[in-house]
């Protein structure tokens, strides 16, 4: 049996913050879908006709259906092939991902106010491999501002659930501190980063910056609904559960 030794205890930490990427921080349009015609081409000698439905979905669960629709069936090493292949076209292709999109606004305030904060860890909950994570957010300056040592990634789980309670057990392991649902904040933009929250063992913070507008978002359950994250004082106060 493998001994973890916790880290050092952090006595000030007390939240972990689990954000979204795509459509919640950042948005980046067309790469993706260049990136995966590249990585199925190359691991399946076919050309991509047909991309499974991306938002708020791992990486696992978009290689699968995307293998299905072109008839092929997706063993583990597959698409395990599959999103390697994207990771390392990404990582080829890296300069080129601002070019294509944007931070959204507040973005940068949001994380940066939380940066300073000794209460909080900032990681990432996404759909994305953990190399494209770390592209996408370096791309528009916002890799240093989260631990992504704790995060949770798309080739985790082919389900968004299971990965809030992984990420949970990565912080612990870290800050030797543990996170439970009162303590854990999930920021996202789709019904299923809602859902993955509900289900998985943390609040909810939901934006309306992708395809999901305001109603939906509280339909699905999110605990406090915002257009955006340029309400930084808002936002945080939310996070941190502060006055």
């Amino acid at each position: 049996m493998l001994l973890v030794v916790p880290g050092p205890y952090h006595r000030h930490v007390r939240t972990l913050v689990l954000w979204d990427i795509d459509h919640t921080l950042i948005k980046v349009t067309g790469f993706s879908r260049v990136m995966y015609a590249e990585a199925f081409l190359q691991v399946t000698g076919r050309p991509l006709e047909q991309l499974a439905p991306m938002a708020g979905r791992t990486e696992r669960a978009i290689s699968s259906e995307t293998l299905l629709l072109h008839g092929i069936t997706p063993t583990d090493p597959l698409v395990e092939s599959l999103t390697t292949a994207l990771a390392s076209a990404f990582t080829a292709r890296r300069h080129e991902i601002d070019a294509h999109g944007h931070a959204l606004p507040g973005a940068h305030a949001a994380l940066d106010a939380l940066a300073v904060r000794d209460e909080a860890v900032q990681s990432v909950l996404t759909g994305n491999v953990r190399t494209v994570a770390v592209h996408k957010l370096a791309a528009f300056g916002l890799d240093h501002l989260v631990d992504f040592e704790v995060g949770a990634y798309g080739t985790d789980h082919i389900d968004r659930p299971p990965l809030v309670r992984l990420a949970q057990r990565r912080a612990h392991r870290k800050y030797a501190h543990p996170f439970d649902a009162a303590t854990t904040v999930l920021v996202g933009d789709t019904p299923h980063d809602v859902a993955a929250g509900r289900q998985g063992g943390a609040r909810v913070i939901a934006v309306a910056t992708g395809f999901s507008d305001e109603d939906t978002l509280r339909a699905a359950g999110a605990d406090l609904v915002l257009p955006d994250l340029s309400d930084t004082a808002t936002l945080v106060k939310a996070i941190l559960r502060t006055d």
